[in-house]
């Protein structure tokens, strides 16, 4: 190996300490606040591993960041949980639910949508939500991978960091304004119990059809019940969709993302996770971040630079 093909294949002194740093700090931070599990050191032994061995790792992790930053800022969310932060919105939020969008039953209550859905399901319903709910995040990072190894470099770039960047507004909305979801009123009523444990709400239909247990598994580490509003599941596969628009792909995969983004709304709120105007926010929570990323932060001289030429010639190997 020549001296120009090395420096190519290895990272420089300042990225390999940058590296090394920002894993010890990660797993540092989350085994004194949150607690360690086994997958966080198979996680940073397997990131430390690409990201060291070829420069077309490297680069592939550094692109990734922004789902990797997603997954981090999630599990910390375990350090000051939101409902100690401001006061849970649980009856308040049902109440506005039952008003704006509540469904008269034939012996005259109004039930708000959760509640009809929770009486009236069926099995086939059951199994398209459960499959729908499946794709709300695995999804869109398969979107970013395709986009990345097909060269589409800028559109990924905007469509990682958009779905970062709504992400971190949406967890900022859970600590301003901690709210129930509609399953934890069926269970517990209007009175707050901290530290509750998550919940398959509905989708348990779907474990129990399956015998996958796999919502079970999910919901059994959830960092934090309290956060109902915004209803990020809705958010993610809009932005995967709109910036499929802006992709070069086939028209059958736009299609099939509208279908899985409207199969997510739906399901959302016929498992019980989430009321109408939970998706509702979510969906504009979506809208006001690509919003702003494109209409106002990349009108920023600086960080339109990082991203189009810096950081996306870093990714491209240019």
């Amino acid at each position: 190996m020549s001296p120009a093909e090395r420096s190519r294949h290895l990272p420089s002194t300042r990225e390999g300490v940058i590296m090394v740093v920002a894993l010890a700090v990660w797993l540092g931070v989350t085994a004194v606040c949150v607690g360690f599990r086994p997958e966080h050191v198979y996680l940073a032994l397997l990131i430390a591993a690409l990201f060291f061995a070829t420069g077309a790792t490297r680069r592939m992790v550094v692109a990734l960041l922004p789902f990797i930053v997603f997954g981090i800022s999630y599990d910390w969310m375990n350090i000051v949980p939101n409902y100690e932060v401001n006061t849970v919105d649980i009856e308040g939020l049902y109440n506005s639910e039952k008003s704006l969008f509540g469904i008269t039953v034939a012996d005259g209550v109004v039930k708000t949508p959760n509640e009809f859905f929770a009486i009236h399901h069926a099995p086939w319903v059951d199994a398209l939500a459960g499959f729908f709910y499946l794709c709300w995040v695995p999804v869109p990072i398969l979107f970013g991978l395709w986009l990345y190894f097909k060269r589409q470099d800028r559109v990924y770039l905007h469509f990682s960091l958009v779905f970062l960047f709504v992400n971190l507004l949406g967890f900022c909305v859970y600590y301003i304004h901690p709210a129930a979801p509609p399953w934890y009123v069926a269970k517990y009523g209007t009175e707050f119990i901290a530290g509750t444990p998550g919940d398959v709400a509905g989708l348990g239909r779907f474990d129990q059809m399956t015998g996958w247990m796999v919502f079970d598994g999910l919901y059994a580490r959830n960092s934090n019940v309290f956060a109902a509003v915004p209803s990020l599941h809705s958010a993610y596969m809009l932005i995967a969709f709109i910036y499929s628009l802006r992709a070069r792909c086939a028209t059958w995969v736009r299609v099939l993302f509208a279908i899985i983004t409207m199969g997510i709304w739906f399901t959302a709120v016929y498992s019980g996770h989430h009321y109408l105007i939970d998706v509702l926010l979510g969906i504009a929570t979506a809208l006001v971040g690509i919003a702003l990323f494109e209409f106002v932060l990349m009108r920023i001289g600086s960080f339109r630079r990082f991203v189009d030429n810096t950081y996306c010639k870093y990714i491209s190997n240019e």
